[in-house]
């Protein structure tokens, strides 16, 4: 984990969105804003690049750092210049007199001007400056002008402002992270993903979990079923914009959580003859074969996001997924569709889907009942043995 934010309300009155931020390790950090690269110029033709004045007064009174309280001296002019009285400088005396040396100390043309310091682009470490305490460009309504302008009505109440979350995204997440959102909503989060995926060209992706809370929509039953229309037009909506000239991924799948698609054992030892046959295939009777599918995905610790293809085999259908797994949930499975499955790992091979390191760990998965006998069973296993198929299950 990465970095964990929360979006809060303070009890005080008027109420304040705070943001918590959480992280398991210490050097989680924000970003930081962009610099402002126009500050920077070379006027002078100075040969350590670009520059940009700063100020080099300090925020300390005498009581608290004395040592800061001294005057400099211009060594052009030889004009002395004191700090206000309640500030002092930005820096102790000996460091100050190193920049005066190095030409760093930028002194005014007249004697009541205030002395400033050339800060060189090239000596700054970051390319960022750190991240305000305080968002102050973004409010309540732009999230309810997103939401009416995707709509053309006001679907939502409170929705949060796509802006906010591009901000705390693009602090929190790199390119490649994923964005988990636990409270959805409208679909906020996945909306400001994408955008900032279509900005700087990134490939993070989003989770949302929404509970199917009921709405007084017709046409959007659940609180779900907004965002999830949410995310289809926002993602037309940033491709629309960017005038399709951008290979931005947009897609989304939808999962709803369910029980485990495979029957309990449940068995009474007095009733085992007319309890046995109900249990001959394993797999519930109103699952479908993608419940089954996706089920096997997280099992084996797969991308639910990743491409499925389908497969005719030998009049049979078969999934597979990123060339290392393919996926038989068909019934009456002959040899014919085993000798197909690998003459498409053999597809895979060629095509460069299946590397020699893939084609060694391949896992080939079916329906425990689904093979036409006994005997194809156990020639099936034969098969994809010599095949170089190790890893074959049924489910």
């Amino acid at each position: 984990m990465r970095l964990t934010l929360h979006l809060v309300a303070s009890t005080g009155i008027p109420k304040e969105p705070y943001l918590l931020a959480y992280s398991k390790t210490s050097e989680t950090v924000l970003r930081g804003r962009s610099r402002d690269e126009s500050k920077y110029s070379n006027p002078d033709n100075d040969p350590r690049g670009v520059w940009m004045s700063r100020s080099i007064l300090g925020l300390a009174s005498p009581e608290q750092r004395p040592n800061l309280h001294y005057s400099i001296t211009d060594p052009d002019s030889g004009i002395n210049y004191a700090p206000p009285a309640n500030t002092g400088w930005r820096y102790a005396k000996e460091r100050m007199q190193e920049l005066i040396g190095t030409g760093c100390i930028l002194f005014p043309k007249k004697p009541d001007g205030r002395p400033r310091e050339k800060k060189f682009r090239a000596d700054l470490e970051s390319e960022f400056t750190s991240f305000p305490t305080l968002i102050d460009d973004v409010f309540t309504s732009h999230g309810t002008t997103s939401i009416r302008s995707l709509f053309e009505n006001q679907l939502f109440d409170f929705p949060k402002p796509p802006e906010l979350i591009h901000k705390l995204v693009e602090q929190a997440a790199a390119n490649q992270d994923i964005v988990l959102d636990f409270f959805a909503g409208s679909g906020t989060t996945a909306h400001a993903v994408m955008a900032l995926n279509a900005e700087d060209g990134g490939n993070r992706k989003f989770i949302m979990v929404q509970l199917p809370e009921p709405t007084d929509k017709p046409d959007y039953p659940t609180i779900a079923d907004i965002g999830k229309e949410r995310i289809r037009r926002a993602g037309e909506k940033i491709l629309a914009d960017k005038g399709g000239i951008i290979n931005l991924d947009v897609g989304f799948k939808v999962f709803k959580l369910d029980s485990t698609n495979i029957k309990p054992w449940d068995v009474g030892f007095d009733d085992l003859e007319t309890s046995l046959p109900l249990f001959a295939d394993s797999l519930k009777d109103d699952r479908s074969n993608d419940d089954v599918l996706y089920e096997i995905l997280l099992k084996y610790g797969h991308d639910l996001s990743l491409p499925i293809t389908t497969h005719t085999l030998a009049g049979k259908t078969a999934y597979s997924i990123g060339g290392g797994l393919v996926v038989c949930l068909d019934k009456n499975i002959t040899l014919d569709v085993v000798e197909a499955i690998v003459e498409l790992k053999k597809a895979f091979a060629l095509s460069g889907e299946l590397d020699q390191e893939m084609s060694k760990s391949m896992r080939v998965v079916f329906r425990d009942s689904g093979f036409a006998d006994d005997v194809v069973k156990v020639n099936a296993v034969q098969i994809l043995k010599q095949a170089g198929i190790e890893d074959v299950r049924s489910v």
